[in-house]
């Protein structure tokens, strides 16, 4: 039986267009299992009106090449649908980036980063359990806040490593939530994956999706369709 709140369904956005390097995808998809998934390289695009809540997936394109991957631009535009409609929106690594971006925030390359890191996470419900150790793999990074975004966690590499929107339920975070151990050798074999002086005993990171469905389900509804 699918997930639904008040008859509409949530959405997982899967963003990868390495069809080698999906699994970290399918990762996220599995934390949602209910849930239906929409392959946006592919060209599926996720039924607004239908939407009671929307997750975004990492992914190995950048949101600044839109020239390569020309669904980003429809990506962008998408999450400012969300906003308007007030749908209660997670975005994750890429995620994060492109819901900044679409609200006129900058994504720059920064340097890859993939290990596990220790972040500085605020008092929100979004981060309710979350220990400070996350899984981080990425190498572009949000310099400048989205309008009507704010910073809700840093890292030393990563200023903006989460945020949230003032009025909109929209969350993101830079991090992986879901990531384990179980995706280590895949890792370390693509991306040369450290975790350094952590392990993954001391993450507990996927609780990030069981707050965000919490807080979906709580959020006001959507808007309707003008």
């Amino acid at each position: 039986m699918r997930t639904k709140f008040d008859g509409k369904e949530i959405y997982v956005v899967k963003s990868e267009p390495d069809e080698e390097r999906t699994y970290h995808c399918d990762a996220l998809a599995s934390r949602f299992p209910t849930a239906t998934e929409i392959d946006y390289p592919a060209g599926e695009r996720v039924p607004v009106d239908s939407a009671a809540a929307v997750v975004l997936t990492g992914s190995t394109a950048a949101v600044y090449e839109p020239e390569q991957y020309p669904w980003v631009d429809d990506q962008q535009a998408l999450v400012r649908r969300l906003v308007e409609r007030s749908v209660p929106t997670l975005g994750v690594c890429f995620g994060h980036q492109i819901a900044n971006a679409a609200l006129g925030g900058t994504v720059e390359h920064v340097g890859m980063t993939a290990g596990l890191v220790e972040a500085d996470l605020d008092h929100q419900p979004l981060f309710e359990g979350v220990a400070p150790v996350v899984p981080a793999l990425h190498g572009d990074a949000v310099t400048a806040l989205g309008d009507g975004m704010e910073s809700i966690a840093t890292a030393p590499h990563a200023d903006i490593f989460a945020s949230r929107h003032q009025s909109a339920p929209l969350w993101t975070v830079q991090f992986h939530p879901e990531i384990t151990a179980a995706l280590e050798p895949r890792l370390t074999e693509d991306f040369g994956w450290e975790s350094g002086r952590w392990s993954f005993g001391d993450v507990t990171a996927a609780v990030v999706f069981e707050n965000f469905k919490s807080m979906a389900e709580s959020a006001p509804a959507a808007a309707d369709s003008p």
